[in-house]
């Protein structure tokens, strides 16, 4: 069974930060600087964990899984903002 988890990151070194970014592409859709929707099942999110851990500093670092529910049957994904508009990231983001 496949799960949703919205996947935010705070990371304070830059290479880090990049590494961070790449591996949560491989994963999910990139929503939002930091932040990752990913479907993911058992299997693949103890992997994504892993990876992570090995990337992370545990002292400076977090990233945080939200559980969003079951992908089944959940119907399309209605994301609202305030502010500026949400706009789905079609373009790669490049963090320097």
């Amino acid at each position: 069974m496949r799960t949703t988890y919205l996947v935010c990151y705070d990371i304070s070194n830059d290479k880090r930060l990049r590494r961070v970014f790449k591996l949560c592409k491989n994963f999910g859709n990139h929503l939002q600087y930091s932040v990752f929707e990913c479907d993911l099942n058992p299997a693949e999110k103890a992997e994504m964990e892993r990876r992570l851990t090995e990337i992370i500093h545990h002292q400076e670092d977090q990233v945080l899984f939200v559980l969003l529910g079951a992908t089944e049957h959940r119907g399309s994904r209605v994301i609202s903002a305030l502010g500026s508009s949400y706009t789905k990231m079609e373009e790669p983001c490049y963090v320097f």
